[in-house]
């Protein structure tokens, strides 16, 4: 996707407005729009639907190409809606607690955050995290980021895990998906519950907005707590029996 830089001014100007009344229209700085219209920045989709709707035009009028977010990067997004809020690389470094440099990283695509940073990039960006992860919080990106975090080479982390190097590198790929078996033996290796690599981003903090209070403060409970820590770590045939026995349970307390 190509936002038109040239377009958008072009419909301004049509329009008799001002760089200061569009960027007023649409809520943008005015610093930010004059650099659309440059084409030295490349704004979001949320930005694009705004100066559509300033100018009165639909959104394909100011884009060349599909308009899909799915070709950013992390780093690419985190630095859009760094600039669309005001912050410059040094106050959001200092408003989430990190360097200047290791933040610039992360923006240039040269590191990969580890998720309790996301997290925390996040927070000072005021979106949820899921607005950043997309292919982040897929299980290939986890897999991959443990591992380097581990100093693991795809090779040595299939030979500890007793699978092959080509399956690593296509299950980090997207390209296939692990068995359970499989990802339990990852999990061993990583020191991790197959939870981590199978949950989606946000779907806990999704799960639990929609319980009412009483379940919700049943589930921050230390045994419920304990109860779901174990649930984590069984493997297939255990998980089954463990449904197997609620399901006869419930019929039980039903007749």
């Amino acid at each position: 996707m190509i936002v038109r830089g040239d377009q958008i001014r072009a419909l301004r100007e049509e329009r008799g407005y001002t760089l200061q009344d569009l960027a007023r229209r649409a809520k943008l700085s005015l610093s930010y729009l004059s650099e659309i219209e440059r084409g030295s920045k490349r704004p979001s989709l949320k930005t694009i639907d705004k100066l559509a709707a300033a100018l009165n035009v639909s959104k394909t009028q100011l884009v060349e190409g599909e308009i899909t977010d799915s070709g950013l990067g992390l780093g690419e997004k985190i630095r859009i809606i760094r600039n669309e809020t005001g912050l410059s690389l040094q106050e959001l470094a200092d408003k989430i607690g990190i360097s200047l440099s290791y933040l610039s990283e992360i923006e240039r695509g040269t590191v990969y955050p580890a998720l309790n940073t996301l997290k925390r990039v996040a927070e000072g960006l005021g979106v949820p995290a899921t607005a950043l992860m997309g292919h982040e919080g897929s299980l290939g990106y986890k897999l991959k980021h443990l591992r380097e975090e581990y100093g693991l080479t795809q090779a040595q982390l299939a030979n500890l895990a007793g699978v092959t190097a080509g399956l690593i590198g296509q299950i980090e790929q997207g390209k296939v998906q692990p068995s359970l078996k499989t990802l339990e033996k990852l999990s061993e290796v990583m020191g991790v519950s197959p939870c981590y690599f199978i949950m989606e981003p946000g779907a806990v903090d999704q799960m639990v907005s929609l319980m009412n209070p009483e379940l919700r403060e049943l589930l921050i409970h230390p045994n419920v707590q304990a109860v779901l820590g174990l649930v984590c770590n069984l493997n297939e045939k255990e998980l089954q029996f463990i449904l197997n026995f609620i399901q006869l349970f419930k019929k039980s307390e039903l007749s």
